[in-house]
């Protein structure tokens, strides 16, 4: 195989990727087949606008993820709060997953968890700094 045909080969495997990846990023998921009432009837009860439902809608499933992390870190057991504060938990997820500083987020924790630089940045902050003041069953100190 020649050198041109296997950049051919890759240049065309990359361009497929990015274009899953642009259809998946830019579509609604299974809300392009749903009508607005019904759309409107689903933000309703999350309790959020339709327009950061379709925002949340486009999100990857694992866009929280960093907040499982940072709770971790703050020895804050995601169950036990998803347990107990079942609304609070869904809203320090839905906060994460529409969260700009993403990027900073998975830097921080992989360089020192333990670095309070993130509460300069973090939306959820306050919230994550109120549970982690309660005295959680799962916490060993306590």
């Amino acid at each position: 195989m020649s050198a041109l045909s296997a950049q051919s080969k890759i240049r065309a495997s990359i361009g497929a990727i990015s274009q899953w990846w642009r259809e998946w990023r830019d579509s609604s998921s299974e809300l392009k087949y749903c009508g607005e009432d019904a759309i409107e009837g689903m933000a309703k009860d999350a309790g959020v606008s339709v327009d950061e439902f379709r925002q949340l809608a486009r999100k990857s499933p694992h866009s929280a993820d960093l907040l499982l992390r940072r709770m971790t870190a703050l020895d804050l057991d995601p169950g036990e709060v998803h347990r107990i504060e079942p609304q609070t938990f869904h809203d320090l997820q839905r906060v994460c997953s529409m969260c700009r500083e993403q990027r900073r987020c998975v830097h921080d924790l992989a360089a020192d968890a333990d670095n309070p630089a993130w509460k300069d940045y973090c939306p959820n902050v306050a919230t994550l700094m109120a549970l982690n003041a309660l005295p959680w069953a799962s916490r060993r100190e306590w």
